[in-house]
């Protein structure tokens, strides 16, 4: 048994990707610790980390093909809703939203899963209508069961997941090569529904709140006080950094959340532009590959999930990047596979492996193909 786990993982597991992500995974990590100081999250980190590779083996060993079944997607999704659900219930509250399960010695955020349900769910919506994708029904019904996961996360308030959520729908929209024309409608519709609450509903406060959303640099002693601190860090590393564990903004907390929300300005603090190009790079290969697996799925159902993968990691990791240079607003988005956090790396890393899993019977299937073909059987 154990030496056909070893042949089907040297055959069919993406180890490129998986260098990839160790490597990133390990930046990370390294950034939470510093010389000064314990650091608690350090060490557990990379339990989560230990734990999330071992998933990524395991998972990727499955047989995924049962996803296909309508009823396995309904019943994830319907399950991911009530879970949702069930946080304002008997969730706990943190940074003022209530978002998480808190069991004492972990915490659990359904939301990093509701994700990955949500792409399965597009994936397996999409893959069945792609003949007749121009009706506009498809961006209707679609969005409808991307808006019931976002008003459920939004109201907790998690405005960062949010946007994901809705960024995972428009690029699966856009990748199923649905009308421009139809989704133009829809977006002027949300355009003029905003300017309306803009002049006829919201109070001058909430004005203000929002324009110091979009534009924390305006009040940087109050709401841009964390965007500010975080452009510092990434400057002042400069081209070779101040070192592993030496960065001043992110060790002394002048750069709060440094492990999670602002763990790419703490990593460019201490290594540099120098880097913070090695980074993107490792981040290039793990795009390259998720796409590159992603085109060899057996059926469309596996090409559209990891098409979607794909639009949920680079939303991060665009998102990330852009809040902690002062190009867009800070909206607590971690950086994937590189923040702190055990629900999202599992989370993450179990996305990866039903990826590398789909990967492992669409080869199979391919090369049976390739042989009937041969034999003229096909």
């Amino acid at each position: 048994m154990i030496s056909a786990i070893i042949k089907k993982l040297s055959y069919s597991f993406d180890w490129l990707l998986f260098g990839a992500l160790f490597f990133i995974s390990t930046a990370g990590i390294l950034t939470m610790n510093s010389f000064t100081e314990e650091s608690g999250l350090f060490s557990k980190q990379i339990i989560w980390f230990c734990i999330s590779a071992v998933v990524l083996f395991v998972t990727s060993l499955i047989d995924w093909r049962f996803l296909r079944r309508s009823g396995s997607i309904i019943f994830l999704y319907i399950s991911s809703c009530i879970i949702l659900l069930f946080l304002f219930v008997a969730g706990s509250i943190f940074k003022g939203a209530q978002s998480w399960f808190d069991f004492g010695a972990f915490a659990f955020q359904p939301v990093d899963f509701a994700k990955l349900v949500l792409i399965l769910l597009l994936a397996k919506y999409f893959s069945r209508r792609h003949i007749e994708i121009a009706n506009v029904r498809h961006i209707l019904t679609s969005g409808f069961y991307t808006f019931v996961i976002f008003i459920l996360v939004f109201l907790q308030p998690d405005f960062g997941s949010a946007i994901i959520i809705f960024f995972i729908w428009l690029a699966m929209v856009l990748f199923s090569g649905i009308s421009k024309k139809h989704l133009l409608i829809v977006f002027l519709t949300g355009i003029l529904a905003f300017g309306g609450l803009w002049f006829f509903v919201f109070k001058d406060y909430q004005k203000q709140r929002i324009v110091s959303f979009i534009n924390p640099l305006t009040d940087i002693r109050g709401a841009g006080y964390n965007a500010y601190q975080s452009t510092i860090a990434v400057g002042s590393g400069e081209i070779w950094g101040k070192g592993v564990g030496l960065g001043s903004q992110s060790k002394l907390k002048f750069l709060p959340e440094y492990e999670t929300d602002f763990i790419f300005a703490a990593f460019s603090e201490e290594w540099g532009f120098v880097g913070v190009i090695l980074m993107f790079g490792l981040y290039g290969i793990v795009f390259w590959r998720i796409i590159h697996i992603s085109k060899r799925g057996a059926t469309n159902f596996e090409t559209f999930y990891g098409l979607g993968l794909f639009a949920m990691f680079f939303t991060h990791f665009v998102i990330h990047v852009g809040m902690n240079v002062g190009l867009m607003p800070v909206t607590g988005i971690t950086m994937p596979f590189m923040s702190y956090g055990g629900s999202h790396m599992l989370a993450e890393f179990l996305g990866i492996g039903i990826l590398m899993g789909q990967y492992s019977y669409a080869r199979a299937t391919n090369k049976e193909s390739a042989k009937n073909e041969i034999v003229g059987v096909v």
